[in-house]
């Protein structure tokens, strides 16, 4: 089954060298020139991946990609023209799967659309992980929050299922950096920090006094399973 992935780029000819490039790893490319035209097809015909450009006409990249986690959790690759830390940072606070600084080989791109659909459509497990009020389903890879449904992207649900796999364990960031593969994490930048605050916003955990993810200062992260805590930040 050929992967379908929309690009979101205004740059016509990148769309075409893509298109014609990515048939060879079965991966089946529709393309969408402004942000808006992006989101009308994306509610026509729902992708497998979104990749999508920072630098649009009109909206830019990261408007667009507020928009897509409105209503959807498709993975989302972004295409910074410059590879800025500013640029990357900014996409993964906004809910983006992964980032590719431009220009990229398209070899890489096909790698990433990979990796980010590896971690949406993880093997199927029946195991359930309850923590406090917290339950994490890892056959459906959906979480919730007592009755709450978690609306995770793949990233934060794989961070969220490593944290309620080590219950009261100091996980280090290069452990952590180490588990979540498949993208440019780097333990010593913003990058894992910011997938750890958007999954406080979204457990709607107070780090000051944390219910679930303690910062331990110099170290790493502690989950603590829905119990009271103190944050060491």
């Amino acid at each position: 089954m050929k992967i379908k992935a929309l690009l979101i780029d205004d740059d016509r000819k990148l769309a075409a060298l893509l298109t014609e490039y990515l048939l060879r790893f079965e991966i089946q490319l529709l393309h969408a020139a402004n942000g808006d035209d992006g989101l009308r097809q994306l509610r026509l015909e729902p992708p497998d991946c979104v990749l999508l450009d920072v630098m649009l006409p009109g909206k830019d990249g990261f408007e667009i990609c507020r928009e897509i986690r409105a209503f959807s959790d498709v993975p989302v690759v972004m295409l910074t023209a410059r590879g800025e830390v500013a640029d990357r940072i900014v996409g993964l606070e906004i809910g983006a799967d992964d980032y590719l600084p431009k220009p990229f080989e398209p070899r890489e791109l096909a790698a990433r659309i990979q990796a980010v659909l590896r971690r949406k459509q993880a093997p199927v497990r029946g195991e359930i992980l309850r923590c406090g009020d917290l339950e994490v389903d890892m056959s459906r890879r959906s979480a919730r929050r007592g009755t709450e449904d978690l609306r995770l992207t793949a990233l934060e649900f794989d961070a969220l299922a490593i944290f309620a796999r080590y219950p009261g364990t100091v996980l280090h960031r290069e452990r952590l950096v180490d588990l979540l593969k498949g993208g440019e994490w780097d333990p010593v930048n913003r990058s894992l920090d910011v997938l750890v605050s958007r999954l406080r916003q979204k457990l709607g955990d107070d780090p000051q006094l944390p219910r679930y993810l303690k910062t331990v200062r110099g170290t790493g992260y502690l989950f603590l399973g829905g119990l009271e805590g103190e944050d060491e930040a």
